[in-house]
């Protein structure tokens, strides 16, 4: 395949993709909307006035940059999962790969798609959150950055979900008990600073760790993680990922019957 037909396979895979969450906003989109009131409500307005600030800001300030990364991260990676695997599913998936298609235009078809939901997300969240706090931005292009990095690395991890998944309840049991405990132990409500020596050691080894503070300090400028490391560590997952799921495909593991 040429460029131009390079160009128009992934931009093909892509419209699928948005067209197919935005078809079903009310279920993809809303929620978050939703919870994230709910969480700014619950955990900023309520809670927050007892426990008072947090890192030299209102509690409320400090939570609001990890619960958007939550909501980024959780809908970047449904988006993926659920679409890969409904592809294979109903064996779709069989056809991209016997066509002439190249594997990494087909990765980025999906892992491009999941990233644009995110970041429609990262959006909304990110309008409903003006209603709770006067929050300002410290550093756009770090927020961009991370945001885009970030949505990237769990696309890519809910492609490889997506791929070993047998059944739709298997593509659910990674989000539940890897995901949620990773998103709730990575620092979205406190900071690292509290945690005993040991506990703050063994947090390094979760990436929503380095993601959390790197966009805490775009948002706030202030960050338990140094900034340099929280990028590198976001890079260096994101390359292994994304050469797993090239990896997956270039083998066909798992997708060809």
């Amino acid at each position: 395949m040429n460029a131009q037909e390079q160009y128009r396979a992934f931009m093909t895979i892509l419209r699928k993709e948005v067209r197919r969450y935005m078809r079903i906003w009310t279920q993809t989109l809303l929620p978050s909307a939703i919870t994230m009131s709910l969480y700014f409500v619950i955990f900023g307005s309520l809670i927050g006035s007892r426990i008072g600030d947090m890192g030299g800001f209102s509690y409320m300030e400090f939570v609001v940059p990890g619960l958007i990364m939550m909501a980024i991260v959780t809908n970047s990676y449904a988006n993926v999962v659920s679409s890969f695997f409904g592809s294979k599913f109903n064996h779709s998936v069989e056809e991209l790969l016997v066509s002439p298609t190249p594997n990494y235009i087909i990765l980025m078809g999906y892992v491009v798609g999941g990233v644009s939901r995110g970041l429609l997300v990262a959006m909304v969240v990110t309008l409903v959150s003006f209603f709770f706090t006067g929050m300002q931005i410290h550093s756009v292009p770090i927020v961009v950055a991370i945001v885009l990095m970030t949505s990237t690395l769990f696309a890519l991890a809910g492609f490889i979900n997506a791929v070993y998944a047998n059944s739709f309840d298997d593509i659910s049991i990674v989000p539940t008990f890897v995901l949620t405990p990773l998103t709730y132990l990575g620092g979205v409500f406190y900071s690292m600073d509290l945690l005993p020596e040991f506990w703050a050691n063994v947090s390094k080894l979760n990436p929503l760790v380095y993601v959390v503070n790197a966009f805490r300090y775009g948002v706030l400028g202030v960050s338990d993680v140094n900034l340099a490391f929280s990028f590198g560590m976001i890079a260096v997952f994101t390359i292994v990922a994304f050469s797993y799921c090239m990896h997956l495909l270039n083998t066909g593991k798992r997708l060809r019957q």
